[in-house]
């Protein structure tokens, strides 16, 4: 491969946009076979499209990584310049369909399941009203599986949780839209020991643990709230679902840190819940950079803000 990126000219071959979304998509999930998965490709099909690309280019783009890949030198100057192509061709297809479509169409949303019930299902019923030719889909995931599912293309919207592992601010792939946050508190079975005190992480060290499995953005914070509190935290019991987390509580198994509003759900009579200052579930939106400005996305944006400004208006958090 004799070429250079610096090389490529008039008189050379255009770069494959599907090729560049392949290479973030490898980049995204660190396998080939990981990345054929999301793109709904075989890995042979990736592979070959690689290898294409870096013909294209004129250099290696990625190497062996243990189990995996990751990406050489120049395979992360062309991600970089790949990520600025994706963003601006989403941009030109959300200013076509402001053009010629209006707001017609159908929207995907993935988000976890306490900001369905919160946010996005009352954003859908304000906007059934507002805008009829919009039909929302909406999916159960958490916020690192809605974020991926994004980037992957399969669906526009995604409403997730703020977390060690997701991508910064500023991240050029994604434009993210605040909606809430809400502080996380202390769950204790009646008769324990704390029960009637303030409360700060720093006291539930030593303690049992319920909470969400690993790879959950709220068992990130909650860790880290730990972490920062100096211990770790011993998880004998786990599950995504607080109600369940509550409920083994309220059992004695353990003591957990749930997000504020995801308490409303649950059976607290055999429970005592305390406040506690540090941990945050900071909930925003995100699409693809440039998808912002699609005729179809702008209302349900709008209406999630409008939504999560309510929220926030008329609960105490």
């Amino acid at each position: 491969m004799a070429r250079s990126l610096a090389g490529l000219g008039e008189n050379e071959q255009v770069i494959d946009t599907r090729r560049l979304r392949t290479l973030r998509a490898v980049a995204d999930h660190r396998t080939v076979t990981a990345a054929a998965a999301a793109l709904h490709l075989t890995p042979s099909a990736v592979s070959q499209q690689l290898v294409a690309l870096e013909h294209e280019v004129g250099h290696r783009l990625l190497e062996r990584d243990g189990r995996g890949v990751r990406l050489t030198s120049v395979g992360r100057i062309l991600l970089g310049h790949a990520n600025e192509v994706l963003a601006q061709l989403e941009r030109a297809g959300a200013d076509i369909a402001a053009y010629t479509t209006g707001t017609a169409g159908e929207v995907k949303v993935a988000s976890f399941a306490t900001a369905i019930g919160l946010v996005v299902a009352p954003a859908v019923g304000t906007l059934r009203d507002k805008e009829p030719g919009i039909q929302v889909r909406v999916l159960d995931a958490e916020g690192d599986q809605s974020l991926t599912m994004v980037l992957d293309g399969v669906v526009d919207v995604a409403v997730a949780v703020e977390y060690r592992g997701a991508p910064a601010e500023d991240d050029r792939r994604l434009s993210r839209i605040p909606l809430y946050s809400e502080p996380f508190d202390v769950v204790l079975p009646r008769g324990h020991a704390l029960a009637e005190n303030e409360m700060a992480v720093a006291d539930l060290a030593g303690e049992t643990w319920i909470g969400p499995y690993p790879g959950n953005p709220c068992h990130d914070v909650i860790a880290l709230a730990c972490e920062h509190a100096g211990f770790t935290p011993e998880f004998a019991h786990s599950s995504d679902d607080f109600s369940a987390v509550v409920a083994l509580a309220a059992a004695g198994a353990g003591v957990a840190m749930v997000p504020r509003l995801a308490l409303r759900a649950a059976d607290l009579s055999d429970v005592v819940i305390r406040p506690v200052a540090g941990p945050e579930r900071r909930v925003f939106a995100a699409v693809r950079r440039g998808a912002e400005r699609h005729p179809l996305l702008i209302p349900l944006l709008d209406t999630l803000q409008d939504t999560a400004t309510h929220l926030r208006q008329t609960t105490s958090l």
